[in-house]
């Protein structure tokens, strides 16, 4: 099948590597696995995905319609503010609630229904690499961070939520962090059903004590007779996705800069706003130096600079990795430009077109 770029292209197999092991955590600790749609939203592989995982957790009513009806099997429903029309609306979806603050909580807990009501707590510790991605951020209004006024509430809860990494990799700082959480919220969580931990964990990242890992989860939910939940997003699809470009024009200024067909700006948003290079596959120790830029008109539209072992031409496809996680869900119509078509590699190695953005997309878009 001929494709025309720009593209992202999930593939399965690459995907099933991480399934596999988020399963294996699951039968090794016996903690569950809910995706986080915030994160990855792509629904034309969930049929492959809800065969490893328990289900999805949301941060809007949008999302947890999403999970409930393209995923199914379990749905939780965060938001960081709800509306009251939304928390009516959600029970249709979800089968969890978990509020954000207390206030939230207390206003609209007889809109729940039959919902398990879960709370989301800031344990006042992280671990992050950005300020802006801090949940334990100075002035931060992500979860309850007063101790004290958790105790009258407690008997109007069924779970908790502890959302405090980004990007963790680190076993031994999870380790550490997870006694802080025991030794300060052990009193609450031998009243409850379930705690969440949720994402940010890098367990399938290679090299992972995957062992030790399913070992302390296994420990922690023994010791609180407690279900724990664990919310991955980028864990569950990292290293799945490409977004294929191709080079459009090569301008010189000071420098070789090759423009493609995609931009940071509409197509890798958390590019910009992390200032992060993409992983650009086959390059790195070669003699042809490189700007690889996006096509917009953001003067900082900037892939990174990079080393090709041969020049660069019109016409060459160039592949961003890891192009799946905080990618597609934030693409954007920014200067009008065509979205990437989304495209499956199969389990089989079939090549799937899933869609196609056309104008009438981006005219739907806006009114």
């Amino acid at each position: 099948m001929k494709l025309k770029t720009p593209y992202y292209l999930i593939d399965e197999r690459k995907l099933l590597k991480n399934l596999k092991t988020i399963k294996q955590v699951r039968n090794l600790s016996g903690a569950k696995s809910v995706l986080a749609l915030k994160c990855f939203s792509s629904w034309c592989v969930f049929d492959l995905m809800k065969k490893y995982m328990d289900g999805t957790t949301s941060s809007s009513l949008y999302e947890a319609r999403l999970g409930k009806e393209k995923f199914g099997k379990e749905t939780h429903a965060y938001s960081v503010a709800f509306s009251k029309e939304e928390v009516q609306k959600v029970r249709q979806y979800a089968d969890k609630i978990i509020f954000n603050s207390i206030a939230q909580l207390k206003r609209f807990r007889k809109e729940t229904g039959n919902l398990e009501i879960g709370l989301r707590i800031n344990p006042q510790i992280s671990y992050s690499h950005f300020d802006l991605a801090d949940p334990a951020r100075k002035y931060s209004r992500l979860g309850v961070a007063n101790k004290k006024s958790l105790s009258n509430i407690a008997p109007l809860l069924k779970g908790v939520m502890f959302h405090y990494n980004c990007e963790n990799k680190d076993f031994g700082n999870f380790s550490s962090n997870l006694k802080l959480i025991e030794r300060n919220y052990g009193d609450l969580l031998k009243k409850l059903k379930w705690v969440s931990l949720g994402g940010g964990i890098y367990f399938t990242k290679k090299g992972y004590p995957l062992k030790k890992f399913c070992k302390k989860l296994k420990d922690f939910s023994k010791k609180f007779e407690i279900q724990i939940y664990l919310e991955p997003g980028e864990t569950a699809i990292t290293e799945s996705a490409q977004l294929i470009t191709r080079v459009l024009d090569i301008v010189h200024n000071d420098a070789d800069i090759a423009i493609v067909d995609a931009s940071t700006e509409a197509h890798m948003l958390d590019l910009l706003i992390y200032r992060e290079n993409a992983k650009i596959e086959n390059c790195g120790r070669g003699k042809f130096k490189y700007i690889i830029a996006g096509r917009s008109c953001l003067a900082g539209d900037i892939f990174g600079t990079y080393k090709f072992k041969s020049k660069l031409k019109i016409g060459k496809i160039i592949k961003i990795a890891d192009a799946a996680g905080y990618t597609m869900v934030k693409k954007n119509w920014f200067n009008g430009l065509k979205m990437p078509s989304i495209v499956i590699k199969k389990l089989n190695g079939s090549i799937k077109l899933i869609r196609n953005f056309k104008y009438k997309d981006f005219l739907n878009s806006l009114a």
